[in-house]
């Protein structure tokens, strides 16, 4: 017989090669399925050579060629199966094992700690690849890590920060954005946070953050440097096996939520995004704000417990650290600044040693833009923006309303979003510059 003869179908669509890995499995692996076809087909090359006569030996040669032929027609059939139902590798420098089951670092009781949370049970990459609404491929593709990137899943842009330098924003594209969206929703969003987190919070703002200092005698404020990217994949992967799931569920579920800083480099012809350093929290992934605040709960804990002993108020506003003195005395400035650096060392973070202010009630004291000086009179205290802010968005409204152009760049939306943070932390100058900005965004739709 011919080769032809034993010529197997193509399997083109992902429904038949998992179909075919459901057969390679009923067989018992790959070795057992090759084994049990080849005798299926009675291609099995037997006998003994030393045995034969010249024409039984050439007989037995052509058998076992096209033995071999089949092997290996089969073997390309079952690695398209494999690989259509196991991630298999993912990426440079990524440790990941289909055959991985039971770990030595799993927490014990899991399980427990899971249904306590309320978060859902996900034992398997295939059950992530269900609950994310994916295919193992397609999974594979989105948690993938490469040194050298031709077509990354972020867009990267950067945006001006009141130091002057340059923010970098890495903006998930929608396929990956669909699956950080949901990890957020349906996990995350479950998961206590500190009392002292303020930022990315549910019903928090810088308003809530800054509204316990105000009045303060001495407001002292500290800022963890380089933030999301201390953030990096080794402890957002523990912090999944943390929360109670395994080895491979918590490494794809953090490659999915980490990214590395890339840069384009043109290399050969071709443009390659090149990972600068290793995987972190991306500024602009939805789960990155929640996952900062899921990670530092400790930090939190031990921070505001060090603030309490020594009489001060603590809160956290993203990598914000601030603290305020209300009493008359005078407080240990050494021992706050000291110790609190102490401990976010040992939490894993950097306090930034040209950003940390301490503001004393005769100066200005202002935490995330707010201004937090007692107001005197019979107003109570309250944070508030500042007054230049205030007068910057009335004399814009003047000027429409006069029929003078806006300064360059200067949209109706962008006062309008200025004008709601003043009305949300200063009701009462920020509604009437609200509705001022409303009548002209009415008036220019009519036109």
């Amino acid at each position: 017989m011919s080769q032809a003869d034993y010529t197997l179908p193509p399997i083109e669509t992902s429904e038949e090669r998992r179909e075919l890995w459901s057969h390679i499995d009923e067989a018992g692996g790959v070795r057992a399925y090759i084994r049990q076809e080849i005798h299926r087909q009675d291609l099995a090359a037997t006998g003994n050579p030393e045995h034969m006569n010249a024409s039984q030996r050439q007989r037995y040669k052509q058998a076992k060629k096209l033995e071999a032929e089949f092997r290996t027609a089969l073997r390309k059939r079952t690695w398209a199966a494999y690989r259509e139902t196991h991630l298999v590798h993912l990426g440079d420098d990524i440790f990941y094992n289909d055959l991985i089951d039971i770990d030595a670092f799993d927490i014990d009781n899991r399980e427990q700690r899971r249904e306590a949370n309320d978060i859902p049970s996900i034992e398997t990459v295939d059950e992530l690849a269900t609950f994310l609404g994916l295919t193992i491929p397609e999974l594979r593709w989105l948690s993938y890590h490469r040194n050298a990137e031709a077509s990354p899943h972020y867009v990267q842009f950067s945006i001006p920060k009141a130091d002057g330098s340059r923010r970098v924003i890495s903006a998930p594209k929608p396929k990956l954005k669909a699956c950080q969206t949901k990890i957020y929703h349906e996990i995350l969003s479950l998961l206590p946070v500190h009392g002292a987190a303020h930022g990315f919070v549910p019903g928090r703002s810088i308003a809530t953050h800054a509204s316990l200092h105000a009045g303060g005698n001495i407001i002292v404020k500290m800022d963890i440097r380089h933030f999301f990217p201390t953030i990096v994949f080794p402890r957002v992967k523990g912090f999944f096996r943390k929360i109670g799931y395994p080895e491979q569920v918590a490494t794809v579920m953090a490659l999915l939520c980490t990214e590395s800083p890339r840069q384009e480099m043109e290399h050969k012809g071709q443009v390659l995004h090149v990972a600068l350093q290793e995987r972190c929290l991306p500024q602009g992934a939805p789960t990155s704000p929640t996952l900062t605040n899921l990670m530092c709960v400790r930090l939190d804990r031990r921070v505001l417990g060090l603030a309490r002993k020594l009489g001060w108020t603590y809160s956290r506003y993203a990598d914000d650290l601030a603290f305020s003195w209300h009493q008359d005395s005078e407080p240990d400035l050494a021992q706050l600044l000291g110790c609190t650096k102490a401990i976010a060392g040992d939490e894993g973070f950097k306090i930034h040693p040209k950003k940390t202010q301490v503001m004393r009630a005769k100066s200005r004291q202002m935490v995330t833009g707010l201004v937090l000086n007692a107001t005197g009179g019979d107003e109570p205290n309250h944070p508030r923006p500042v007054r230049r802010l205030v007068r910057q968005i009335r004399a814009a409204i003047h000027n429409r309303k006069n029929g003078k152009p806006g300064k360059a760049g200067e949209s109706l939306l962008q006062l309008q979003g200025l004008a709601a943070f003043v009305c949300q932390t200063d009701p009462r100058r920020g509604e009437p510059l609200m509705e001022d900005i409303r009548a002209l965004i009415a008036a220019e739709l009519a036109e």
